[in-house]
């Protein structure tokens, strides 16, 4: 799970899982920690990872967008982003999209799902250029879950058009749709200010980590080299600008379905392990799950998110 070491073993201590101080411990690259708030540094350098290759592809694509970070958000801990769904309006409250695992309050257990828990955590909005602009503030917890997705949704206490009206900067929108293997992407990281461009690999059955099992997750080719702190980035199609999933882990080590190390589960039970291998979450559910003003109704009609 793709959170930063010293944050991890906060929310660790935060959820009394003190016996277990390895889980989602990330160290960056080097085997260094990195530093507790990446927006205090006056000369953030914006570093693009890439592949030559997809990017000869991707330039030569008139339908392909210059994806930045106008939208995404610094946490504490990991990477997020403002969403709205394709239905939403100005006046709604505007939405944060991130990990589960990346709580204040520490992970969710096998089983378990938020709903409409009180929060007042802070989120730095970043402008196209990965500046911080402003400080955005959550009202609660929407939604969150580590079962079958790992994906937290914050309410803001800001509407979509006071946040575009004082800082020019507009939602990610969330496509509706399951993205195609092959999709050419962008993981988009507040909290490093860097953006890891790739393509979707595939598509995991399960993908297991630790006591952890996610359905459907998107399998990243091996130029999204993602680390610590790159947890609950947006993976944006570059073709639609559109969010399609949020990105979670990655396998290390080689271990076999491990933390930090996840395994990939097929349909008969094969278990695959794929060192050096990153993933996300697909978040085209959260589409039909949220309705006028941005109500969460996980009764809703094609909704299938895990419900409490």
């Amino acid at each position: 799970m793709r959170k930063p070491l010293a944050a991890a073993l906060l929310a660790l201590a935060m959820s009394g899982v003190g016996a277990a101080p390895a889980l989602a411990a990330e160290p960056v690259a080097g085997g260094s920690e990195p530093i507790a708030d990446p927006d205090t540094v006056t000369s953030v350098v914006h570093d693009v990872v890439t592949s030559t290759t997809e990017n000869l592809a991707r330039s030569a694509s008139p339908s392909a967008q210059a994806v930045n970070f106008a939208g995404t958000v610094s946490l504490s801990n990991c990477s997020g982003s403002v969403v709205r769904m394709s239905n939403s309006q100005d006046d709604d409250p505007a939405l944060v999209l991130t990990n589960g695992h990346c709580l204040e309050s520490g992970f969710p257990r096998p089983g378990q799902v938020i709903v409409d828990q009180a929060s007042s955590r802070s989120f730095g909005l970043l402008n196209s250029a990965g500046t911080r602009v402003a400080t955005l503030r959550a009202s609660k917890i929407a939604y969150a879950t580590m079962t079958d997705t790992d994906a937290a949704v914050y309410q803001l206490t800001r509407t979509y058009g006071q946040i575009k009206s004082a800082y020019g900067i507009d939602a990610l929108t969330l496509q509706g749709t399951r993205p195609a293997a092959g999709t050419a992407i962008s993981v988009v990281s507040g909290y490093w200010k860097r953006i890891y461009n790739c393509s979707i690999d595939g598509f995991v059955y399960r993908l297991k980590e630790g006591d952890w099992t996610w359905k459907d997750s998107v399998r990243y080719t091996s130029a999204c080299n993602t680390i610590g702190g790159t947890s609950g980035s947006p993976v944006v199609d570059t073709a639609t600008g559109k969010v399609v999933a949020v990105n979670n882990t990655g396998n290390e080590d080689g271990e076999r379905c491990t933390v930090n190390n996840p395994c990939e589960v097929d349909e008969n039970g094969t278990v695959t392990v794929r060192k050096g291998i990153n993933y996300a979450q697909q978040t085209y559910p959260f589409a039909a799950c949220f309705g006028v003003d941005n109500k969460l109704d996980l009764s809703a009609s094609g909704c299938t998110l895990p419900k409490p």
